[in-house]
C-alpha cells in the first residue's frame, strides 16, 4: 500500500498554522489541543518544532512573528 506523503505533509503544515493562530488568539496548551481535537502533549510537540523552524524562542515571539507574516485577507 502506498502512502501519499504530500497530503500527510498538507496537513501537518496545516496543524501547524493553526496552532500559530491559536498562540497569536492568546490561548494556552489545554485550550488549544481542545479547540484542535489533540492532545496537550501533541501541542508542546508542534510549539518545540514550531519554534525550531521560525527561530522563535516563546510564544510572545511566535505571536510576533504571526502579525508580522499573516496572510492579508486576516489583517481586518
Amino acid at each position: 500500500m502506498l502512502i501519499d506523503r504530500s497530503t500527510r505533509s498538507v496537513d501537518a503544515h496545516e496543524r501547524e498554522r493553526r496552532v500559530i493562530e491559536l498562540v497569536a488568539q492568546g490561548l494556552n496548551n489545554r485550550e488549544m489541543a481542545v479547540a484542535m481535537g489533540i492532545s496537550e502533549h501533541v501541542i508542546k510537540n508542534k510549539l518545540r518544532a514550531i519554534y525550531d523552524k521560525l527561530g522563535v524562542w516563546n510564544r510572545l515571539e511566535l505571536a510576533l512573528w504571526y502579525e508580522a507574516h499573516r496572510p492579508q485577507e486576516q489583517l481586518n
